[in-house]
């Protein structure tokens, strides 16, 4: 099999869905000779926030010279993203030989009468495969969804369960109140594990809690920090742990408001791994942290005029991004480039974000069947407001977003993270043109 072969194989799974439940990824884990039972995780499942708390626990315990295994979804432009070793993403070499692997195992699950594993559980296999050859020292692990039928669950060796903050979302799946989610999340918390839980509503706390008592595992819920100088390049902040470490002046290179929050869980994190055996001196941490890379959430691509991407693709994520586009630019002209997926909730992020727009451009996230239409989107935006106009393709809502724009104008593009990577292309080369026409 060699790489393109691998990714036809990847497309080929499309057709086996979204599949809850932990049986065949047991029965797919048992065939490769359960590779996860070997290695020790830090879990981290929630609606938003995964991926950066995950950004910065891996950086920080990678620069204390540990072997840091990773695995993210979505990706924003490369599929080998979602694994990574020290923040390296697995060589198409690798991602062969583990797939051929994986392949062999699903091919005798579907001779043996057993349905075929779906896309996520492949991948999540793979990742258990590649990180156990490796020999990772840890493994800083993202759920797909929910949490406890999440195919990542299989894991048992948990050192860390963590809960980002938990709203409403894939409720066809999780549940219809916040109440059910939470539950389901919830369900990655081991026997005895400790449990960092950041800022969350009452009743979805209780749901932790609750979970936490029952499996006798040690909860801390992150505090606020202080101090706090927020800016788009980099923040600042201090922050004293639940065992009292008073961390003054840290500083952080991730945009928007939230990430100090995530910053303050990685630290909660990085001190209860300390109790695992896994030790981080202050130095590496504060290195860790300003070392910290996430693409795609709230990151400046541009200036002049100003262009931010953003993976908000939920209520939640809308609300943190309508925060920050309030906080860092204030009596500022707004353009979007927004494009969501269909089975999200599309409505409350239209009326959380586009009151505050001068004019929005609605597209489709090319090749995802999941991708609602940029017209339909357009329609349901104009409701809200009526400065909406759809694009036919990202480079043309590109090209639209700088006509409409000056210099002190601010681009914004988000939604589903899938098109995100594409959108970081076209701007980077459009930069370029015009950088060039500019300078002739």
């Amino acid at each position: 099999m060699n790489y393109a072969q691998a990714l036809e194989y990847v497309e080929s799974l499309k057709n086996y869905g979204i599949v809850p439940g932990l049986s065949n990824i047991k029965e797919l884990c048992g065939r490769l000779s359960n590779p996860q039972d070997s290695l020790s995780f830090v879990h981290i499942a929630g609606t938003n926030g995964k991926g950066s708390v995950l950004a910065f626990v891996s950086t920080v315990l990678k620069t204390a010279g540990y072997k840091v295994g990773r695995y993210v979804s979505p990706v924003i432009s490369d599929y080998r993203e979602k694994i990574q070793i020290n923040n390296r993403p697995i060589t198409q070499k690798a991602l062969c030989e583990c797939m051929e692997e994986v392949k062999g195992a699903c091919d005798g699950m579907v001779e043996d009468g057993l349905p075929h594993p779906t896309p996520f559980e492949v991948e999540t296999a793979l990742a258990f495969l590649y990180f156990k050859k490796n020999n990772c020292d840890i493994v800083v692990l993202e759920t797909g969804m929910g949490g406890r039928e999440d195919a990542t669950n299989l894991i048992t060796t948990t050192k860390v369960a963590v809960l980002v903050p938990i709203s409403m979302d894939h409720m066809q799946y999780l549940g219809k109140t916040v109440e059910e989610i939470a539950w389901q999340k919830a369900g990655i918390i081991k026997n005895g594990c400790y449990v960092i839980s950041a800022k969350q509503e009452t009743p979805v706390l209780q749901v932790i809690a609750k979970e936490a008592k029952e499996r006798v595992a040690s909860l801390t819920c992150v505090k606020d920090a202080s101090k706090i100088k927020y800016g788009l390049e980099k923040q600042k902040f201090s922050y004293e742990t639940s065992s009292g470490t008073k961390l003054q002046d840290l500083e952080i290179t991730l945009a928007g408001k939230h990430q100090v929050e995530n910053a303050a869980v990685a630290i909660e994190v990085v001190e209860k791994l300390a109790c695992c055996g896994y030790t981080v001196s202050e130095k590496h941490l504060r290195k860790g942290l300003v070392e910290t890379v996430w693409p795609g959430r709230f990151q400046v691509m541009g200036k002049r005029p100003l262009f931010v991407m953003d993976g908000a693709h939920n209520e939640d994520a809308a609300k943190k991004l309508a925060e920050s586009i309030r906080f860092y630019f204030t009596n500022k002209r707004i353009i979007y480039i927004m494009g969501i997926l269909k089975d999200k909730e599309y409505e409350k992020v239209i009326q959380i974000t586009a009151p505050l727009a001068s004019q929005i451009i609605t597209v489709a996230t090319p090749g995802n069947p999941r991708a609602l239409p940029a017209v339909e989107l357009a329609h349901a935006v104009s409701e809200v407001n009526p400065h909406v106009t759809s694009a036919d393709s990202l480079e043309e809502a590109v090209e639209m977003s700088y006509l409409f724009a000056d210099k002190e104008s601010v681009i914004v593009g988000f939604g589903s993270l899938s098109f995100l990577g594409d959108l970081m292309n076209i701007v980077e080369n459009n930069r370029t043109v015009r950088s060039d026409t500019h300078g002739k």
